[in-house]
């Protein structure tokens, strides 16, 4: 009769299966999403600083949009592929020492648990019943801290980064396109402050760090962003540059 399961005392935390996956597709998704707002909202009010024409705007706030999506689907598949690339190395390395030395492994197990704070006889029994169930995963554990089965996705970060960042960089938008030109410049910095710090504080809640500071640092620094291109259009503007 097959052991039953037990269950799970804490179900709102997500523990091992998948957690890679799921906090790289979080984390891609929203630093696409706050790339996106500064960046498009940047040049719109840029271009907006220098001329009130509604198709320059339109114009360098799409080019903005698709190019900065593709570039950053681009960056995180590459980042994300070397880190892939690594823990598949070190999965096969761990396979290969494994095949040829597993004595040594054993002790090896045994030794990293003893650190941990195992009595020697413990921690022998405990590396044994670990071999015994599932020794790949039990070195992969213990020595690399990695899951063999949660390897991160590249196709995945791309997806949810180029996905973010359109969402993120249509919402400085809006306002751009849809409101009167007194309206546009105001009303853009409101949304897009607003938007840097709902990301902020999902990013720091994500990261377990203090999340006041992080969102006023994403804040601070998405403002000082729009203000520098806003200076920059008007100066070119008025001095008929442009």
């Amino acid at each position: 009769m097959a052991e039953s399961a037990r269950p799970d005392p804490h179900p709102g935390e997500p523990h091992r299966n998948g957690l890679s996956q799921r906090l790289n597709w979080l984390r891609a998704g929203v630093l696409g999403a706050n790339d996106g707002i500064v960046s498009v909202a940047a040049v719109a009010v840029g271009v907006a600083g220098a001329t009130g024409d509604i198709a320059p705007i339109l114009t360098a706030g799409l080019a903005a949009l698709v190019g900065g999506a593709i570039s950053m689907a681009l960056g995180e598949y590459v980042s994300v592929s070397s880190q892939r690339d690594s823990e598949r190395a070190l999965i096969a390395k761990e396979r290969r020492e494994l095949a040829e030395t597993p004595e040594q492994e054993l002790d090896e197990l045994t030794g990293l648990y003893e650190a941990q704070g195992l009595r020697p006889e413990t921690a022998r029994q405990v590396a044994i019943e670990l071999t015994e169930h599932d020794v790949l995963a039990a070195h992969l554990s213990a020595e690399l801290g990695i899951d063999a089965d949660d390897v991160v996705s590249p196709w995945h970060a791309a997806l949810a980064s180029a996905v973010a960042f359109t969402i993120g960089g249509i919402l400085p938008l809006i306002p751009m396109l849809l409101l009167p030109e007194a309206a546009r410049v105001p009303v853009t910095f409101v949304v897009v402050l607003v938007a840097l710090a709902i990301t902020g504080w999902v990013a720091a809640l994500i990261g377990g760090s203090a999340r006041l500071r992080a969102t006023v640092r994403v804040v601070v620094g998405g403002a000082l962003a729009l203000v520098a291109t806003f200076a920059i259009g008007s100066l070119l503007g008025t001095t008929g540059v442009v």
